[in-house]
């Protein structure tokens, strides 16, 4: 059975200090069915990689963006 997670990826070209990086939350029912809501963040953390690093870290349905990203870059990645 193929997953139904949705996994957003983005590029860009600069510096960054992942540790500043903040999530969007959604309020989530736990325990479940219990009627109590809490917020929750999207992402537990964030990170950034070399593409090299990136093809071992991802699945094999997300190559494709990498793939692509490479093409953009000329290989020079």
């Amino acid at each position: 059975m193929r997953s139904t997670k949705i996994v957003v990826a983005w590029a860009f070209e600069g510096t960054a200090d992942p540790s500043t990086l903040k999530s969007n939350t959604f309020s989530l029912e736990w325990p479940p069915r219990s009627g109590r809501y809490q917020e929750v963040p999207e992402v537990d953390r964030g990170a950034f990689f070399t593409l090299a690093k990136a093809h071992t870290m991802i699945g094999p349905a997300e190559r494709e963006f990498l793939t692509r990203l490479e093409s953009t870059l000329g290989g020079t990645a």
